[in-house]
């Protein structure tokens, strides 16, 4: 299936697609859209549990079916559901979307306590591909993403489950064991600023345990020269 994502004028101002916006300029099919170099914008949506224990939390964490073209088999980090924006598509209907996709999710019980939880932006270095191991550069956006949904009975009477066959399973796991599971290299590079994020939101990495935490905090939030560099170019290619 085609899926056209948005190029816009302000990278990051609102994604507004309606007819007539000079926010929206161009679009672009998403196969291509990490070889021009352009901003993506997903959203990420993390399922949790809170428990009794040291970190407070456990994950519904997914892994990504052994047919994916890209990264078959990983982890997909602490985002128990995620998924692009594409250019006709609002960011919260996406969240809605990806969660009944992913994850069977009502999408009654999403829009009733699905919260947005934050915004990260970053560049992404990936490979061209197997035979093409050049690295390059993709600019990401995930984008009021780090939405969040806790888990109890009250809110979903049945645990997630994965029905479209791009996710081999979600499984529970503390918050413990999905920072070793980072650490050892398990789960997919770029899906890690959200986690981090999050942890510094509910005060798990603070200045006290983690002398680099405002490094860490500084560089999830990234502008990619947007002021100086990306505007006045993509400004002078539509006029």
């Amino acid at each position: 299936m085609k899926e056209l994502y948005p190029v816009y004028c302000d990278l990051l101002g609102p994604c507004d697609y309606s007819g007539g916006s000079a926010q929206l300029r161009v679009e672009m099919e998403r196969a291509a859209s990490g070889l021009f170099g352009i901003v993506t914008y997903v959203i990420h949506t993390t399922v949790y549990e809170e428990v009794r224990v040291i970190p407070p939390y456990n994950v519904w964490v997914p892994r990504r079916a052994a047919t994916k073209q890209t990264w078959p088999g990983y982890l997909d980090n602490n985002n128990s559901v995620a998924g692009s924006i594409v250019t006709v598509m609002r960011v919260f209907d996406c969240v809605v979307k990806e969660s009944m996709e992913e994850a069977s999710m009502p999408a009654h019980v999403v829009r009733r306590h699905g919260k947005a939880a934050g915004s990260v932006s970053y560049f992404f270095r990936r490979a061209v591909s197997s035979r093409l191991p050049r690295l390059w550069l993709q600019p990401d956006i995930e984008r009021a993403a780090c939405f969040a949904l806790q888990r109890c009975a009250a809110v979903l009477s049945s645990d997630p489950e994965p029905p479209d066959g791009e996710v081999e399973s979600l499984k529970l796991l503390s918050l413990s064991e999905v920072i070793e599971h980072i650490r050892i290299g398990v789960f997919k590079y770029n899906y890690a600023p959200a986690l981090m994020d999050s942890m510094a939101r509910k005060g798990i990495i603070t200045p006290d345990n983690k002398p680099d935490c405002q490094e860490i905090v500084t560089r999830l939030h990234g502008r990619f020269d947007h002021d100086t560099r990306w505007t006045s170019s993509l400004h002078e290619c539509t006029t």
